[in-house]
């Protein structure tokens, strides 16, 4: 017999409100639209039309993966970021919102022609959201890292889909650009590396710590450990005046503007807020 889509969307949105889904009726209706490959402002105009009885079993079984804790983007494979369409699976961090902020940020000072930043590195770039939507926006010669192969091939067919030139290399953090680069110099470094302390990550939602990459999650035990690495070994890697920016955890800034003091090869750190009014990139630029 099937239901009417209004009524299987009602449906829908009950199972995963008592699932705890904070989102419940954005998600039933975007698993609708993937089922059915059809657009959310079009779902309107079709709710008095009827899901037979397959139909129905389908859409309940992706209610199912999503009342476990299956994210949304796992689910339907996408994301949106900086207007671009990522795939996305269980390799690769989901690109937040957030982390926007750092590619409007680095897209700011590579438009500055006085700073003549042409050649950008991503580390730790997962779908390769960063490094594409660089790429795309601002014409720079982009390389992206990745320690973990199944991100890279994501990431790979992520610049294949947008249609956006970038290099990648697959090793731990500037690692692969000691060898087969030769010690390469960049104009800008930008990286979203992992940064939750270990023992904060079992404090995470479901969708976060179950099914998200723990490799693009720990940061180590006070989850400084890759920044570390990171502001040691930049330097190298950068030209005098070279840029450095990083996405952060809310309250790392001060602990990031010390360790980068330490280092004594850092002109000063400036840090950019997001939308929320919370601390998300550092910025820092070489001596």
């Amino acid at each position: 017999m099937g239901l009417l889509i209004k009524d299987i969307l009602k449906i829908g949105e009950t199972r995963l409100e008592r699932a705890g889904i904070f989102n419940f009726k954005t998600d039933a209706a975007e698993l609708f639209c993937y089922l059915y490959n059809i657009e959310r402002n079009k779902l309107f105009m079709s709710w008095s039309k009827s899901v037979d009885d397959n139909g129905c079993e389908q859409y309940f079984q992706l209610l199912d993966r999503r009342c476990s804790g299956v994210p949304l983007q796992y689910i339907t494979g996408h994301q949106e970021f900086m207007g671009f369409d990522f795939d996305v699976n269980e390799s690769v961090l989901i690109p937040r919102q957030d982390t926007e902020v750092l590619v409007s940020e680095a897209l700011d000072i590579i438009k500055d022609k006085d700073r003549k930043i042409k050649k950008v590195l991503d580390l730790c770039t997962g779908s390769g959201a960063i490094g594409i939507s660089l790429a795309k926006l601002s014409g720079a010669d982009v390389m992206a890292s990745d320690i973990s192969e199944e991100a890279l091939a994501t990431a790979k067919r992520n610049a294949e889909k947008n249609g956006a030139k970038v290099t990648f290399a697959c090793g731990d953090l500037l690692a692969p650009f000691k060898k087969k680069f030769g010690r390469t110099k960049f104009d800008m470094i930008v990286s979203n590396p992992p940064y939750i302390p270990t023992a904060a990550i079992e404090g995470l939602q479901t969708e976060v710590k179950d099914h998200e990459p723990r490799l693009a999650l720990d940061g180590g035990s006070d989850g400084l450990e890759f920044y570390r690495r990171i502001l040691r070994e930049a330097p190298d890697f950068l030209r005098k005046g070279g840029m450095l920016i990083l996405e952060i955890g809310c309250d790392q800034a001060a602990a990031l503007a010390s360790m980068a003091s330490d280092e004594q090869k850092y002109g000063g750190i400036r840090i950019v807020r997001d939308l929320a009014g919370l601390d998300r990139v550092a910025v820092l630029s070489v001596l």
